[in-house]
């Protein structure tokens, strides 16, 4: 069933939302101060491309990475989960969008701190 759900993902959305991701780690990265929240959003990348069966297992970020999330969640990180937030209730309207809607989720806790979290198989 989870290789269903990924494929229809990937289908539906997932490979669009993963080239974005890979791109908006390509653009962390060339500031230099958010090379690790570039990181991050290449493993981000990785589950939009297959998500289902993946969950977000939060991590304990030293003073440093603190820091850098600080900085994120203020400039950047909450426009990223609010829009991911958003996406998900609107694909929760339907019963067919909810297992996608759950993926979002996910992804919105990951966008607001991305260097507090990490994703693992389920």
């Amino acid at each position: 069933m989870k290789t269903i759900g990924n494929v229809l993902w990937l289908i539906l959305g997932g490979l669009i939302m993963g080239i974005e991701a890979w791109l908006m780690g390509v653009l962390c990265i060339i500031t230099i101060i958010f090379i690790p929240v570039g990181l991050q959003y290449f493993k981000l990348a990785k589950f939009f491309f297959w998500p289902m069966g993946k969950e977000v297992k939060e991590v304990k970020p030293s003073g440093f990475k603190l820091f850098i999330n600080i900085i994120w969640a203020i400039l950047c990180g909450w426009e990223h989960a609010l829009s991911y937030l958003v996406l998900g209730l609107i694909l929760c309207i339907t019963i067919i969008g909810i297992p996608f809607g759950k993926q979002y989720f996910k992804v919105a806790i990951f966008a607001l701190l991305p260097l507090g979290n990490d994703f693992v198989k389920a």
